[in-house]
């Protein structure tokens, strides 16, 4: 029977398991628990491919209960209901340690099922997930539970596990093949973090040698040209890159700004990357050059009717002319100020001078009093805009940039 080489290639030792050093050093918390014999209820978080069922497996080994599994993406109460039956029994006589995997797709009620049983000690639950638990495990269950992040492993970490499958495979033929130069770096380096996908590639580049001798840096590009980008559209990793080009935006490093957005492209999220751009244009530039907007909004344009792969060259415009701009989030600090008092209820009547003159002759016939500031020096007059109750608010402070001090220079000089 075939048996993948991902399973075959699997640790079955903490001193096997590939990366993790920060929760599996020899002072990695997760390691001192293990070790202790005491498992409490965990979730493990991260990446495809990083060793979180390669660790539930070997807790399994170092305890005396029953290892049950589970996929959330098939499972259901059935399955669940059929582990609890088994509780108590001969089946499970020191009660079961239940590796849950993709916990994320649990429902409230599926995963409320197990809260009696967790509580109780006769059910332990390892659960995985690639989501951030904070927002996809229910609080009953993850007040229960240790969260551990595993991390992408690194391109150096994942060379030893190429290695490894690289001897297996050779293992395996009666004249073993060669690898050339740059080929094991190559695949470490392209399986973005998940050693899964790096045994993977060189599982198949052995099944597509044919009568080659050697395995060619070109065939090894070729199988992993694609497979560094770790991506969902509705998971991690999508919110990620999108707020790492917009802080990159802000931050001014033009460098960053290209690599996220060259992540965006590469995976077709051209409306998230024009969203973002156009976003940053407005709370992040601002009024430190308000011609960025246009600018922004006419690339934004420009590439959505272009489309791929000619987009990439408006939005890289874009990107470069926001992350080289200067910078001012005054626009966006004051409509903050502006709309908490207007949602803490501080607001007030509209003064008599600001109301719709269509108004008058109703009933409520009365001088409105507005003053028409063009009809004064520098088009400006004194008056009360504010609701009374608002009188003293301040919302807006000037930036710190030449274009919003020139702007508070001239109406210091104005309203003297």
């Amino acid at each position: 029977m075939y048996k993948p080489l991902a399973d075959e290639i699997r640790p079955k030792r903490l001193e096997d398991v590939v990366g993790q050093r920060h929760i599996l050093g020899r002072e990695g918390m997760l390691r001192r628990i293990i070790e202790s014999g005491q498992i409490p209820n965990m979730i493990f978080y991260g990446p495809s491919g990083t060793g979180k069922t390669t660790v539930a497996r070997i807790i399994a080994e170092q305890t005396n209960r029953s290892l049950r599994k589970l996929n959330a993406t098939t499972a259901g109460i059935a399955d669940i209901k059929r582990i609890i039956d088994e509780l108590d029994t001969l089946l499970a006589p020191g009660g079961v340690l239940l590796y849950l995997d993709e916990i994320q797709y649990f429902n409230k009620k599926q995963q409320q099922s197990l809260l009696e049983f967790i509580e109780d000690g006769r059910i332990t639950l390892i659960a995985s997930t690639t989501e951030n638990p904070y927002f996809c495990v229910f609080n009953a269950i993850l007040s229960r539970s240790t969260v551990f992040e595993f991390k992408p492993v690194s391109a150096a970490d994942v060379e030893n596990a190429v290695r490894r499958a690289v001897d297996i495979m050779n293992g395996r033929r009666e004249r073993p093949l060669l690898l050339a130069d740059g080929v094991v770096k190559r695949i470490a380096s392209a399986c973005g973090g998940d050693v899964r996908k790096a045994i993977n590639s060189v599982e198949l580049l052995f099944s597509a040698v044919g009568d080659r001798k050697e395995i060619s840096l070109e065939d090894a590009v070729a199988i992993s040209q694609r497979s560094a980008m770790r991506y969902d559209r509705d998971g991690d990793e999508h919110f990620d890159i999108l707020s790492a080009l917009m802080k990159s935006l802000r931050g001014s490093d033009a460098d960053a700004a290209m690599h996220y957005l060259a992540r965006l492209l590469e995976v077709g999220d051209l409306v998230g990357a024009c969203r973002r751009i156009l976003c940053s244009a407005s709370e992040d530039i601002g009024l430190a050059y308000p011609q960025a907007v246009p600018i922004v909004k006419a690339c934004v344009d420009s590439a959505l009717q272009l489309g791929l792969p000619e987009a990439r060259l408006p939005l890289a415009q874009a990107c470069l002319l926001l992350a080289t701009a200067p910078k001012s989030n005054s626009a966006c600090i004051a409509i903050d100020k502006a709309m908490a008092d207007v949602r803490a209820g501080r607001t007030g009547s509209v003064p008599r001078e600001l109301q719709n003159v269509h108004a008058d002759g109703t009933g409520f016939e009365r001088e409105q009093g507005y003053q028409y500031p063009h009809n004064f020096p520098g088009h400006w007059v004194k008056q009360q805009y504010l609701p009374k109750e608002l009188r003293n608010a301040k919302y807006y402070e000037y930036g710190e940039n030449k274009t919003e001090q020139a702007a508070r220079r001239y109406w210091e000089e104005v309203k003297k």
